[in-house]
């Protein structure tokens, strides 16, 4: 089987029993995560 990755731009060939895992976004979730001066977390969910 393959499977097209048009936004990576590339083709994937499948064979056999494979789990494929999802891609990452361009800006991981944690560079919006913030601790201000009294400790308090920010930005998580």
């Amino acid at each position: 089987n393959l499977k097209i990755s048009a936004g990576a731009g590339f083709i994937v060939a499948l064979s056999g029993d494979i789990m494929t895992m999802p891609g990452l976004p361009k800006v991981p979730a944690a560079e919006k995560i913030d601790v201000d001066e009294t400790g308090k977390i920010s930005g998580l969910f």
